[in-house]
């Protein structure tokens, strides 16, 4: 987006990736809000360009009154099982924004679930299996029905598994967080922090519509992720450990239980072209650049 002084963005859930995409377009001037539950992040965001504001379910005057000069609203906040936060707390301030052009909702392509290693795309049915994706995609529907209710156009960012500075293959060796979890078969797609941020940014510059699959070009086993990094640290490996009799929480279980390849074609096609178009590249930049921490 250009900065000129008619744009704002809100985003509820500053966090890793909304605080990128804040950081993003307050560095072009653009006037960016973002909330938090964590007093401790308010200076953080603040360094970040980010008028920050704490919301844990209600909103102050500050709050609803940089609400009301929005434009462009972001939401990177999970739902539960009482549905999405930001709806059942804000839906009626929301609607009476009356400067708001376009609305962006961070999802996962967890919402697909299990496709057994083939290749999905927007147009493929939604299969969750855990229940965070259940959730997700009954966010993203009532999201849909609310955008369609108030005439706006909403755009769905299906996020692969987020990496950047902070988290990344080099931080889990250097800390002894990294595994070699060997499950044949079994792939997965990543997404640079950067990536999700530059995402947005166009999305909202065009108040495009519609879902799309922020993801990279190259699904791949997550041991070939920690190998690479291994191989460019110069350090020893973990041992690897066959997934079938490893110890590992329910959670990470639960993510090798959806196995599939996950195509950005449509965001292509829209005109976006990825930074960091698979691990391999990111990686070999992060080191080279020294910028993973």
């Amino acid at each position: 987006m250009d900065g000129n002084g008619a744009v704002t963005v809100f985003i509820f859930g500053a966090g890793y990736s909304g605080s990128a995409y804040g950081r993003l377009a307050a560095g072009r001037g653009i006037t960016v809000h973002g909330t938090t539950r964590d007093k401790q992040k308010l200076d953080g965001l603040r360094a970040a360009g980010i008028t920050p504001h704490l919301f844990d379910g209600s909103a102050s005057g500050e709050m609803m009154a940089a609400l009301a000069d929005t434009t462009h609203l972001v939401i990177s906040i999970a739902p539960g099982p009482d549905g999405d936060p930001v709806l059942e707390m804000m839906r009626d301030a929301i609607a009476s924004m009356e400067r708001l052009e376009w609305i962006g909702y961070l999802s996962t392509v967890g919402v697909y679930g299990n496709h057994d290693g083939e290749w999905v795309d927007e147009e493929t049915d939604c299969l969750p299996v855990s229940q965070r994706s259940v959730q997700r995609v009954a966010a993203e529907m009532a999201w849909q029905d609310f955008a369609d209710t108030i005439g706006k156009p909403l755009a769905i960012l299906r996020l692969s598994g987020i990496y950047g500075p902070g988290r990344n293959a080099f931080v889990n060796l250097e800390t002894g967080r990294a595994k070699r979890l060997i499950k044949p078969g079994q792939v997965f797609n990543r997404i640079h922090v950067e990536d999700i941020a530059r995402a947005l940014d166009f999305l909202a510059e065009r108040r495009q519509d519609g879902v799309f699959n922020v993801t990279d070009d190259l699904p791949a086993p997550p041991q070939d992720v920690v190998e690479y990094a291994g191989s460019l640290m110069k350090v020893d490996l973990p041992p690897a450990i066959d997934f079938a009799s490893a110890t590992i929480s329910p959670m990470a279980r639960s993510f090798y239980g959806e196995n599939k390849r996950v195509s950005n074609a449509k965001l292509k096609r829209a005109g976006f072209a990825f930074a960091h178009s698979d691990y391999k590249t990111a990686l070999s930049r992060m080191w080279a650049q020294d910028n993973w921490h």
